[in-house]
């Protein structure tokens, strides 16, 4: 695993394909929750669940168990760890944090998703039907 610069973002790569791809704002933005939660030793554990409306959807939680079968990620202290099956569906993607007036959060920009709900919690790939939806309740799609 190498660690990269690249325009701003931390990239760590795999082969020479990114696993993820955090912005520093995300990175700053995760260091404050492990000390406001005071767990620095977590890891953030980023999943893709079956639901939303287009079908998959995206879920963070922090985690201070590392499986077996795990990737994990260090950028700059933070670590992520991504199930082997939710890899299929974000290598590549960027994580970023955002702070509005109109609504903050982590945003994820995946380029493996061929369409996304409006929520931006929800996707669809072009291997995953998206009947296989419910309704993600957060943007009334």
């Amino acid at each position: 695993m190498t660690d990269t610069q690249v325009q701003e973002n931390v990239e760590v790569t795999i082969e020479d394909t990114p696993v993820l791809v955090v912005t520093p704002p995300a990175v700053v933005k995760i260091k404050q929750l492990l000390a406001e939660k005071n767990i620095p030793d977590y890891a953030l554990r980023v999943f893709v669940a079956g639901g939303g409306c287009s079908g998959l959807q995206y879920g963070m939680a922090f985690e201070g168990n590392v499986q077996e079968f795990d990737t994990t990620v260090e950028i700059d202290g933070v670590r992520m760890v991504i199930d082997p099956t939710s890899l299929l569906y974000v290598r590549g993607a960027v994580i970023d944090f955002v702070d509005s007036l109109m609504g903050g959060g982590f945003r994820i920009d995946n380029p493996n998703a061929v369409s996304t709900c409006g929520c931006g919690t929800s996707f669809r790939t072009k291997d995953h039907d998206a009947s296989e939806g419910g309704g993600c309740g957060t943007c009334g799609h």
